[in-house]
């Protein structure tokens, strides 16, 4: 599977996400985000240590923001494969298994289907 389509990455991650990220990693340097599709934490991006998450045949990577592997399960991939996932941060809670928890803010993802031009809310600062 490519990590892109037509040049554009198939995931991103805004500046304030990227700065997020790089806090958690201090307390937890080696980490992945997995997509998910549970029904208790919506679509939420989870941030799991690396160790303690099993990738397995059934996930596919869709890139990697800030030398941080991206993961989505295949089933959920087939329905999203269409769309650039861009990782932000907002106010609330993390998902209860995922390093973002606790924190006071939490990751949220966004989408927009590749070549469809802009994305219907503006998202400021996007890093790839």
């Amino acid at each position: 599977m490519e990590e892109t389509v037509n040049g554009e990455p198939r995931v991103l991650a805004t500046d304030a996400a990227i700065a997020f990220l790089r806090e958690i990693r201090r307390d937890h340097p080696n980490v992945l985000f997995h997509q998910s599709g549970g029904c208790c934490d919506g679509s939420s991006p989870m941030l799991y240590p690396a160790s303690d998450y099993i990738v397995g045949d059934g996930d596919v990577k869709l890139g990697e923001v800030d030398r941080v592997p991206v993961y989505i399960s295949r089933s959920q991939f087939e329905v999203w494969k269409h769309t650039q996932l861009i990782l932000d941060v907002v106010p609330g809670r993390g998902g209860m298994f995922s390093l973002d928890n606790g924190r006071e803010r939490r990751f949220l993802t966004r989408s927009k289907i590749f070549g469809g031009g802009e994305v219907a809310c503006a998202i400021p600062g996007i890093a790839s």
